[in-house]
């Protein structure tokens, strides 16, 4: 990664390049923070960051790559089992965190050495430290059960993605970027931190709290509208369940108050999670210009976007450091990023190729156009075969419905598990559902349904990105009973 230090050593002196609350950090605080860090990391092996977003964390991040070890970003809904998983899995050494008490609590050896930018340090002593020759992330995901899967990446293949998107998008007149995901999350890190920085970009970082997030509560759209009106963002990532409930946000509240989003938004990235074209097009209504990307850990965060003039119904084109092609109908991409999982083979599909298990095809002008998920497709008692995300976007598209998961297999008729956004009822689902299968064939409509809460990391039933966890979804309804679709 020594070219995004390079980046950072080019930004001018007094140019703002991180916006936090109550400190703005100029480019030469950022460098000075960043190489005094990063001399007192130059011993560890595994440097694990447990913290609410902010500088103090980007600057952590950045001196980890200028120590040469690896980092361990940790997302804050991760259960205690699942930090420790990490924690051991990694044979990490030293932790810097805002939560000093939930890594005491685990009782792994950690003691504190002292503090930093209003984090604690933990050190403890290593132990075997067995990770792929280059790593310089260590990413987890959030994974279906409750040990999440480490994926060790490399520092070239994390800057060719970023430069990669900045190459993409230099025509559009981005400002500046808010960080509105978690930091942790593998998308922000690259999309909202790298990325800008090697525009020039400045990176506006708040916690998470100011932007929303409400953890076992779910999410306060007007928390959101407020940030953005206050940072006067260029460009946002969001996932789709945030984009939708801004939407109706700021549908409901245009009436009483006119509010639309900052003037200043240029681009808005939706990944993690499929987003339905309904969704996207509703968004740009109320002027938010929302496009949707896809990704994967595996291959280092962002692999294909659209963008204003070469826009699809699909998840864009890919990018110049990405090779995508499909065989046999799923969607193989190759990067430099993937070295391997912790604990397992390197595990490839031809020369370095990550078998993404996404079916799709590339379009006539070059998109990837997604079907679904090959291990998601179902097949019914009738012999259909049908692909859940299909009619979830039906399901998604009915401004009622935020959340759906579409289940099924070797049953008459399809099953929905539907989070509704706040305050519908029950009646008002069904007019939903009726809308949803009016739009689709027989065979593939919804006959049975059934209410849920919405799908958080903080119930296990979605990843930290927003995607349900469709395992634990249908193993948590699997005895209720739902109500019969006429």
């Amino acid at each position: 990664m020594a070219a995004l230090l390079e980046a950072l050593a080019a930004w001018p002196d007094d140019e703002l390049l991180f916006a936090g609350p109550g400190q703005n950090w100029r480019a030469a605080e950022v460098r000075a923070a960043v190489a005094a860090l990063g001399a007192r990391l130059s011993g560890a092996n595994v440097v694990a960051v447990l913290a609410d977003n902010g500088p103090a964390w980007a600057i952590a991040d950045l001196a980890a790559l200028t120590a040469g070890c690896a980092h361990l970003p940790l997302p804050g809904f991760f259960s205690a089992g699942q930090i420790e998983h990490a924690l051991e899995q990694t044979a990490a050494d030293t932790v810097l965190t805002d939560q000093p008490e939930r890594i005491g609590e685990l009782d792994l050896g950690f003691a504190v050495t002292g503090h930093w930018q209003n984090l604690t340090w933990l050190r403890r002593p290593p132990g075997a430290f067995v990770l792929p020759p280059g790593t310089a992330k260590i990413s987890f995901t959030s994974g279906s059960t409750g040990a999440p899967k480490g994926v060790c990446l490399s520092a070239a293949g994390l800057y060719a993605t970023a430069a990669a998107l900045v190459q993409r998008l230099a025509g559009l007149p981005l400002s500046r970027h808010l960080a509105a995901l978690p930091l942790s999350l593998l998308l922000e890190n690259v999309a909202g931190l790298y990325a800008p920085l090697l525009r020039q970009m400045p990176v506006c970082l708040l916690p998470l709290a100011r932007l929303g997030w409400q953890g076992m509560s779910g999410f306060d759209p007007a928390a959101l509208q407020a940030a953005v009106s206050e940072a006067q963002p260029g460009s946002l990532i969001l996932v789709p369940e945030l984009l939708k409930a801004w939407s109706l946000y700021l549908a409901a509240s245009f009436a009483a108050s006119q509010q639309r989003p900052a003037a200043s938004l240029g681009y808005v990235a939706v990944g993690g999670a499929r987003v339905d074209r309904e969704t996207l097009n509703q968004a740009r209504a109320l002027g938010i210009p929302a496009y949707q990307g896809y990704g994967l850990t595996e291959c280092g965060s962002v692999v294909a976007v659209n963008m204003p003039g070469d826009d699809g119904d699909d998840v864009g084109r890919p990018l110049d450091h990405a090779a995508i092609r499909v065989v046999d109908g799923e969607v193989l991409v190759l990067t430099a990023a993937f070295l391997g999982y912790l604990g397992g083979a390197q595990g490839a599909k031809g020369a370095g190729e990550f078998a993404t298990g996404d079916l799709g095809h590339l379009t006539a002008d070059g998109h990837l156009y997604l079907s679904g998920r090959r291990k998601n497709l179902l097949i019914t008692s009738y012999g259909r075969n049908i692909s859940p995300e299909w009619v979830e976007a039906a399901l998604l598209a009915q401004p009622a419905i935020m959340q759906a998961v579409v289940t099924g297999e070797a049953e008459a008729a399809l099953s929905a598990i539907l989070a509704p956004i706040s305050g519908v009822g029950d009646s008002d689902i069904a007019a939903a559902v009726a809308a949803a299968n009016e739009t689709l064939p027989d065979y593939a409509r919804v006959g049975r349904w059934q209410r849920s809460p919405p799908f958080s990391a903080a119930n296990g039933l979605a990843t930290g990105n927003g995607r349900p966890l469709r395992q634990a979804i249908a193993a948590r309804f699997a005895e209720a009973p739902g109500q019969q679709h006429e």
